[in-house]
């Protein structure tokens, strides 16, 4: 299968659906078209609510392209890449519509920052977390503000030191970052289901304004997550980020 990023709308419900074969990282070209497809579902008439989910069941997302990373070789290149990210959580936090995440396995890197960026986490006791950057030279600067702002500051510092671990799906739900965790994907999806078609009968006005206020004194973060990107765009270019993607590719 090739990497795709789908809209479906059912029931008032829109589906957005990303896939990459390899672990549904995140090459630029999917990042950008998932960014679009945010956008768009957030101005569809017909959707009220927007599930987030991947295709699979062994991992959510596992972040960056590495092969792409690797084959960076100037700043600018790197900011850009960078800025997918930024484009994607900011896309979220505009959407005028809840989104709900489905995590059904593990989330690694940019992975952490898009399930923080959605409003609200279903996931299986599968969907452990961990952010990685550090082990290959670079941090998780432009998901830092959506990671602490869902989990706080100490637990995104706890991720992040400990670079190499993964952190169990009871650990994300302790600290915010899941709403609720289920022994299977099937039980996931019925709870999916359940939720949003419970919000999809509500008062669409009243969500959109909750959603605004959920996501308040965030209206800097176009700026902020562009400078991020420029910080991390830098790095990779680091002889030690360069060796390490090369083993990893």
């Amino acid at each position: 299968m090739e990497a795709y990023v789908s809209l479906n709308i059912e029931n008032k419900v829109g589906h957005i659906e990303f896939f990459h074969p390899n672990r549904n990282s995140m090459p630029s070209d999917v990042l950008q078209k998932l960014s679009e497809t945010i956008s768009a579902a957030g101005n569809h008439p017909d959707i009220k609510v927007i599930v987030l989910k991947s295709e699979g069941d062994r991992t959510f997302c596992a972040g960056a392209s590495f092969n792409e990373l690797v084959e960076i070789d100037d700043a600018e290149t790197g900011q850009q890449f960078f800025s997918g990210f930024a484009k994607v959580i900011n896309a979220m936090r505009t959407c005028p519509k809840l989104i709900i995440g489905r995590v059904q396995g593990k989330a690694v890197g940019g992975g952490v920052g898009i399930a923080a960026a959605a409003d609200y986490c279903l996931a299986t006791q599968y969907a452990s977390v961990k952010l990685s950057e550090l082990s290959i030279g670079i941090g998780p600067f432009v998901i830092e503000p959506a990671v602490t702002r869902k989990i706080g500051k100490t637990a995104m510092s706890q991720m992040t030191i400990n670079a190499e671990a993964f952190f169990s799906a009871g650990f994300a739900k302790e600290k915010g970052l899941y709403g609720e965790v289920f022994n299977t994907v099937e039980e996931l999806d019925l709870a999916v289901s359940s939720l949003t078609e419970k919000l999809a009968s509500y008062n669409p006005e009243a969500l959109k304004e909750m959603k605004a206020v959920f996501w308040e004194a965030t209206d800097h973060w176009d700026a902020l997550l562009a400078e991020r990107a420029q910080i991390s765009g830098r790095l990779v270019l680091s002889k030690f980020t360069k060796k390490t993607l090369k083993r990893f590719r």
